[in-house]
C-alpha cells in the first residue's frame, strides 16, 4: 500500500483571524526557509530523515575546507563552495519520507509550524522564543570556538566548536519536534503524521 502524501501546502490559515487587509508579518525564520527553497511540498522532502542527518555534515565539510587552506592554499575555496552548495541543495535533494513518525521528520515539521508562528495559534508553552534564542546563543558560542580553532589551526578548539554548535542545533530541533508532537492532532497537521 502506497502512502498518500499530504497535499496541504501549509497550515490552514482559517484558524487565526486576521484583518482582511493585513497579512500576518513574515518571520525571519520564514524568510530563511524561503531562501533554502522550503515552501509547500519541499518541506516534505526535507522531512526525510536522510536530509536531516546529512545536513549535519555541512559544518564539518566547511570546517575541513577552511582547515585545508594550510595544505592546498586558495584551492580550499572549492571545498567552501561545495559545502555551501550542499547546504542549499540538501533540503531539496531527497524524496518525501515513507513515514514522518521519527524524530528527524518531526523536527522539520515542527520547524515548518514554527516559521509560520505569526499565522498559527501555538500552544502557550511554545509561544516564547526563549528556547530558540538560548539554542542560538549556545551555538554561537560554539561557532566562536570553531572560528578560533580554524584561524589558529587548533584541532581541539575546532572539534569542540563543531560539537557545541551541533549540540545547540540538536537541542533546538528537539524542542521544535515537541511542537509538532503537540500540534499533529489538529486537522491542518494531521495529514503530516503518517
Amino acid at each position: 500500500m502506497k502512502t498518500q502524501l499530504p497535499t496541504s501546502a501549509g497550515p490552514i490559515r482559517g484558524d487565526v483571524p486576521t484583518h482582511p487587509r493585513t497579512a500576518p508579518a513574515s518571520t525571519a525564520d520564514r524568510k530563511i526557509a524561503k531562501l533554502f527553497g522550503l515552501e509547500g511540498q519541499s518541506w516534505m522532502r526535507h522531512a526525510n530523515p536522510a536530509s536531516v542527518w546529512t545536513r549535519f555534515t555541512v559544518l564539518s565539510i566547511l570546517s575541513l575546507a577552511i582547515w585545508s587552506r594550510d595544505w592546498i592554499g586558495a584551492w580550499c575555496l572549492i571545498g567552501v563552495v561545495l559545502a555551501i552548495t550542499w547546504m542549499f541543495v540538501n533540503p531539496l535533494l531527497f524524496k518525501a519520507p515513507k513515514s514522518t513518525r521519527n524524530w528527524a521528520s518531526r523536527t522539520v515539521l515542527g520547524e515548518r509550524i514554527w516559521v509560520d508562528r505569526n499565522e498559527v495559534d501555538l500552544p502557550e508553552q511554545f509561544r516564547s522564543r526563549a528556547p530558540s534564542l538560548i539554542a542560538n546563543a549556545y551555538s554561537t558560542i560554539g561557532m566562536g570556538i570553531l572560528a578560533f580553532g580554524l584561524v589558529d589551526l587548533n584541532l581541539l578548539a575546532t572539534v569542540t566548536g563543531i560539537l557545541i554548535t551541533h549540540g545547540g542545533k540538536a537541542w533546538y530541533l528537539d524542542r521544535i519536534s515537541l511542537l509538532f508532537t503537540e500540534m499533529k492532532g489538529r486537522s491542518e497537521y494531521a495529514a503530516w503524521d503518517f
